[in-house]
């Protein structure tokens, strides 16, 4: 069973950076499983949506248009921990970040995802 655990949210300035960490225990090592994890984020009042997302067997990613130059993903096979480094980051960032995985590669859909973290949030505010 995959469990995820998101850390590293905040409050930050318009134009400041932040990383957020995510931890996952469980996760199948196996090469034939294309383990991918990924963020979602959820502003108030709005939908879930897919921020980005990346294939640990061989660190294939891809990513929401709104955060392509802004946004990189990564992982640490050794430490079972993903990292989302957010830089040039704008009130419309506000929103709680969802850290999620699944087993068949990557997807942008939430429901696409079977695991999925307890959020942490960000707040972009002067």
């Amino acid at each position: 069973q995959v469990q995820l655990v998101e850390s590293g949210g905040g409050l930050v300035q318009p134009g400041g950076s932040l990383r957020l960490s995510c931890a996952a225990s469980g996760r199948p090592t196996d090469r034939s499983v294309r383990f991918t994890s990924g963020w979602f984020r959820q502003a108030p009042g709005k939908e879930r949506e897919f921020v980005t997302a990346i294939q640990w067997t061989d660190a294939q990613t891809n990513a929401a248009d709104s955060v392509k130059g802004r946004f990189t993903i990564s992982r640490d096979n050794a430490q079972n921990t993903m990292y989302l480094q957010m830089d040039n980051l704008t009130p419309e960032d506000t929103a709680v970040y969802y850290c999620a995985a699944r087993l068949y590669g990557l997807a942008v859909t939430r429901r696409d995802y079977q695991y999925w973290g307890q959020g942490t949030q960000v707040t972009v505010s002067s």
